[in-house]
């Protein structure tokens, strides 16, 4: 625990952290025979950062077991495809990773691991869905950590859950409440998945409803409350929704019956309990940490796993 006693659970959205790694920390930080380990030493920092600076004495690395699940991509064909790599021989959809990113994630694996970092994945499930199950039953205050808005949604005062985005970079790291997204986009955290449904997300491949940009997505979700409660205003002649938004929505219909499932994070997985999968932060010790400094030295990640332990010394 840390000092104050009081427990704290952070969810780590991995894969968007690495990347933000890779394409923040020089490439030139390498190992001595020429393999990039930028992404490991950038990720490492900044678990040490984000554990410390916001108190975390849970941690939980998301994985993406399957980036852009199939269920998502039958009900809606574009849901990532701009991110999709041209695989020759028609395997599985992979996605567009850097080789010398791709080369790292083992390595990240095996560091995560031996640094008693709990790594939880679903088959079939992204991170995101990971993230918003344990930050739906948490029993304690919870951080979620992304470059992602999708996971607004997931913002809850009243159950303190936050997110710490990382959009800006690490210096310039924004805790996101219920007052910032309503700042933001005129919509509550609870409304923030119809709102992007409406709106759509160029960055996932969501068409959104032509027509329907965030202004007037918020303006309808504050006179209506939800997605739900708009489309039933639309079918009731009294319902107050105007003619050319009735015809929007009418020409999206087909749309607008898919995508809530597409773009609601899953929040009943299967996943194990915090205690089966020890996700509480304590000290590396033993023959964990003995391995864990010889890869230090092996792989040139000595400044980072110093700081990472450390971090972890000090729970």
């Amino acid at each position: 625990m840390s000092g104050s006693g009081m427990a704290r659970l952070m969810l780590l959205d991995t894969a968007s952290l690495y990347f933000r790694a890779f394409y923040g920390v020089p490439d030139t930080i390498r190992r001595s025979d020429g393999t990039p380990v930028n992404a490991v030493r950038g990720l490492l920092d900044m678990i040490a950062r984000l554990t410390t600076d916001y108190g975390a004495t849970h941690l939980v690395a998301c994985w993406d077991n399957d980036w852009r699940p199939q269920w998502r991509v039958d009900l809606i064909p574009s849901y990532k495809s701009h991110r999709v790599a041209e695989v020759v021989d028609h395997g599985p959809d992979r996605e567009v990773v850097p080789d010398p990113l791709e080369a790292q994630i083992p390595l990240i694996r095996k560091v995560l691991q031996l640094a008693g970092i709990a790594v939880v994945g679903v088959d079939g499930h992204e991170a995101d869905d990971v993230a918003g199950t344990y930050a739906t039953h948490a029993t304690m205050p919870t951080d979620v950590v992304t470059g992602d808005r999708d996971l607004f949604q997931l913002v809850d005062d009243e159950r303190n859950v936050r997110i710490i985005y990382t959009a800006r970079g690490m210096k310039n790291l924004e805790v996101v409440t219920d007052v910032v997204v309503v700042g933001k986009y005129r919509v509550l955290p609870q409304q923030y998945a119809d709102f992007a449904t409406l709106r759509g997300d160029a960055s996932d491949g969501l068409p959104g409803v032509a027509g329907i940009g965030e202004k007037t997505a918020a303006s309808l979700l504050g006179r209506y409350g939800s997605l739900d409660g708009l489309l039933e205003a639309a079918q009731d002649p009294d319902g107050g929704v105007s003619a050319p938004v009735r015809a929007k929505l009418a020409a999206g219909s087909e749309y607008l019956k898919v995508a809530p499932v597409v773009v609601n994070v899953v929040r009943d997985l299967p996943v194990p309990s915090l205690e089966e999968v020890r996700a509480e932060l304590v000290p590396v010790t033993g023959e964990a940490r003995s391995e864990l400094e010889r890869l230090a030295s092996e792989w040139n990640l000595g400044g980072s796993v110093k700081r990472l332990l450390e971090a972890f010394d000090a729970r």
